[in-house]
């Protein structure tokens, strides 16, 4: 070996680039990697990313954006909510506890959709360093086995810092990552020609296509050993699947709810004759301007029955009520975001994976009186108040209140402490809530598992339903080992 690196050393300039590249890649085929395919990442702005092939072999296209979770990467690669999307894990080993298929969040109940029998709805995956060879006694195969199965695209091998860095300086951006064409030109041909996230209906591409039912009696038996028995069914809950996770649905069942999951365009009329205790409108992909079928009929059902929304549920209520929303720059993907609850003071390390928000001062005019005194929204250094840091309010500790022309009062609830985007709000003339992330810990921290029993609680008619220890609740659903006894 050392014979052959001074020949090397010895050569021209292009012969010793040919020579190490051969030499580099017999070395790597003797570690737990062996050879691998080139492969390119690049960006719409014309920055590019080499390095090698991880998943299945071809061409991607979609928006790249970064999850900055340290664990749950399978949990993030089966989410319905990343269709349509390039994802970047900021971490930098992901696959090395493998995959257990039990753990897909693609949401249960449908043929085909069990124990992860589908093809992953997001467009492809960027990772510094993926682990060939994992070591967990629940793993059934690693995670390129995995994505190459699936037919996921992956790339592994570049500076993923560097990629994050230049997506928070630039905004999320469309991107192509290929095992099979490098020419630059010829990528940036086929990404100019893909479609734009914004304006695309992607709800439509990870909804069930007909009904179906789901209770405790459907629950996985995989956590069985950690998680506490679920609670007697008492509440019908109708779940609009805009790209639910299966982790939602366990959630609702857990608690007590005996769901009807409904496609993501089914009608309000349709849903009533069900005559729920409450609907549920769950997460999704994309652009929320674009799935007007779902929140055209959640217009019609507020004030009708309780609702509870999440992520792009939340959006779904925010747009049936008039409002606005935002693209951001880069979006809240990932386990830790921190978020202020303005009702109890309590902060939340929030799992959140979403690209849009909610422009709060365009849901209607301030309530002095309900709003600490403050009769205008805080403005932004540009004057404006749709740039506005909801951040005033949490200096403030008020939880503001506006007049909405369809649904009367509506309150500021949650809070997100890096940027000060809208994060929860609250109908106070109507039984109705919603928040910005997700609450069922898969993968993330459990604090806002509280608002699966809140959605309970609005369902008796609890005024203050969420008004609820975060602490005591997230432990609720667990079961601890005992000490041996002596």
């Amino acid at each position: 070996m050392a014979a052959e690196l001074a020949s090397t050393c010895d050569a021209s300039p292009s012969a010793r680039r040919a020579r190490v590249s051969d030499l580099a890649a017999r070395m790597l085929s003797k570690t737990s990697k062996q050879s691998s395919d080139p492969a390119i990442l690049l960006l719409a702005d014309g920055t590019a990313f080499y390095g090698r092939s991880c998943g299945a072999a071809g061409t991607a296209v979609g928006e790249v954006c970064f999850n900055t979770s340290l664990e749950g990467y399978f949990e993030v690669v089966t989410d319905p909510s990343y269709a349509g999307q390039i994802v970047t894990m900021t971490y930098p080993q992901i696959g090395n506890y493998g995959i257990d298929l039990a753990d897909t969040q693609t949401a249960p109940g449908m043929p085909g959709r069990h124990l992860g029998n589908v093809k992953p709805a997001l467009r492809g995956l960027v990772v510094h360093d993926m682990c060939h060879v994992p070591s967990n006694w629940r793993s059934t195969m690693s995670l390129p086995e995995y994505l190459e199965e699936r037919g996921v695209v992956a790339i592994e091998g570049i500076d993923t810092r560097a990629l994050v860095r230049h997506l928070r300086d630039n905004g999320a951006q469309k991107g192509i990552v290929s095992t099979e064409v490098f020419d630059l030109a010829e990528l940036a041909h086929m990404l100019d020609s893909a479609p734009d996230l914004v304006g695309t209906n992607l709800v439509q591409t990870v909804s069930c296509k007909e009904a179906y039912g789901y209770d405790a009696s459907s629950l996985s038996q995989n956590r069985a050993f950690a998680a506490a028995a679920p609670a007697n069914a008492r509440k019908k809950v109708v779940v609009y699947d805009c790209g639910v996770k299966r982790g939602i649905i366990e959630g609702l069942a857990r608690v007590g709810c005996e769901l009807l999951v409904v496609p993501w365009d089914t009608p309000a009329s349709e849903v009533l004759k069900h005559r729920p205790d409450g609907v549920f409108l769950s997460n999704g992909p994309g652009d929320p301007d674009a799935v007007e079928e779902t929140y055209a009929q959640v217009q019609r059902i507020i004030g009708k029955v309780p609702i509870f929304g999440i992520c792009l549920g939340h959006q779904m209520i925010s747009l049936a009520a008039g409002a606005t929303m935002e693209k951001l720059a880069y979006g809240h993907r990932g386990g830790n975001q921190p978020v202020l609850n303005l009702l109890t003071h309590r902060v939340e390390i929030t799992a959140q994976n979403h690209g849009f928000g909610l422009v709060f001062p365009s849901l209607g005019e301030l309530v002095p009186e309900l709003s600490g005194g403050v009769s205008e929204h805080p403005c932004g250094s540009d004057g404006t108040p749709a740039t506005g840091d909801l951040r005033f309010w949490v200096e403030r500790g008020v939880a503001p209140v506006v007049s909405n022309e369809r649904f009367g009062r509506i309150r500021l609830t949650h809070v997100n402490l890096n940027d000060g985007t809208a994060e929860g709000i609250q109908l106070l003339d109507a039984p109705a809530f919603s928040v910005q992330y997700h609450p069922e810990a898969a993968p993330g921290p459990t604090d806002a598992h509280y608002l699966f029993t809140a959605f309970m609680r609005l369902m008796d008619g609890d005024r203050d339903y969420l008004d609820i220890d975060i602490a005591k609740d997230r432990l609720a659903g667990w079961t601890f080992a005992e000490e041996p006894v002596a």
